[in-house]
């Protein structure tokens, strides 16, 4: 499968992030959109699942954690790869999404270099 052919899925209250992460990655990768952690999980349970899912972790109602946490409990859903992006990066709080099932962190705001890098190389 092609870059092209991968999809991600940007999970983020704000628009304008959604807006701005779809930007820098729409020209290799199909990008869907939910402002919410229930619509999130709503489009990772579909079929084609997509190939990797960018999380924030601050959300109003369903946060990030618990996102990942019922996205990671699903057979059908254990397996996409799950990135967190978030503005407050402490220890505790990347040790927590990593045992929760993520691959990594981003802070806010993203570096597109770094966003590009590590999305290549987890999808």
């Amino acid at each position: 499968m092609t870059e092209r052919e991968k999809t991600l899925l940007v999970v983020d209250d704000a628009p304008e992030n959604i807006q701005l992460l779809s930007g820098l990655l729409k020209s290799r990768y199909k990008v869907k959109a939910a402002t919410s952690g229930e619509k999130a999980l709503a489009i990772a349970g579909r079929v084609p699942a997509p190939d990797l899912i960018l999380l924030d972790v601050m959300m109003p109602g369903m946060d990030g954690y618990e996102v990942c946490q019922r996205l990671k409990a699903e057979a059908a859903t254990r397996s996409i790869p799950v990135i967190f992006l978030t503005g407050h990066v402490g220890d505790t709080q990347r040790e927590r999404g990593l045992q929760l099932g993520a691959l990594a962190f981003l802070s806010k705001p993203v570096d597109p270099d770094e966003l590009l890098d590590i999305v290549g190389r987890s999808v």
